[in-house]
């Protein structure tokens, strides 16, 4: 399974839609995309099949830092809430 970042502009938003298998490889590839304003970034996330540790970390940190996410799958959303407590 491969990874693909697809971009595209939506109002003032840059989004990006990810798809495939997300892992820290992929979230270094993501890091080195983005600026530090993370509050104009959208990821969309439906096509996020697999999802590890790294993945789940970094994009708890997006959101955290005010990074909108999409289509978040709910098994990765679960482990996003789980890792808070």
């Amino acid at each position: 399974m491969t990874f693909r970042i697809d971009r595209s502009v939506r109002q003032e938003f840059r989004v990006f839609t990810l798809s495939g298998r997300m892992e820290a490889e992929q979230v270094a590839e993501l890091k080195e995309l983005f600026d530090r304003d993370y509050r104009n970034i959208i990821l969309d996330l439906r096509d996020v099949r697999l999802a590890d540790r790294n993945a789940v970390t970094f994009l708890r940190g997006c959101e955290a830092d005010g990074m909108k996410l999409e289509n978040c799958p709910a098994y990765v959303r679960e482990w996003m809430d789980r890792e808070k407590d």
